[in-house]
């Protein structure tokens, strides 16, 4: 598990809104967990990035990826990131 941005060669301000949401989801985070993992990052940052109305740095979105591929393989995180 753990695949790294390198890894995917993902470019993390690509990622779609949608895609953030299925990442969570299925990294089994819900809004409120990821406010308690990430110290920098509330809720509401969470719920504007899903619902495409802001976008976070550089260092919170690689934050937020981090945490949630340490859940998901390389295979699921392209899955998500590829078609959503």
């Amino acid at each position: 598990m753990d695949p790294s941005e390198d890894d995917l060669d993902v470019a993390l301000p690509d990622i779609s809104p949608r895609a953030w949401r299925l990442l969570r989801v299925a990294a089994g985070f819900e809004q409120r967990e990821v406010e308690k993992q990430v110290g920098d990052l509330v809720q509401a940052h969470i719920s504007m990035l899903e619902n495409d109305t802001r976008s976070l740095s550089q260092s919170r979105l690689r934050r937020l990826f981090e945490l949630y591929t340490e859940e998901l393989t390389a295979e699921q995180v392209a899955a998500l990131v590829d078609n959503f």
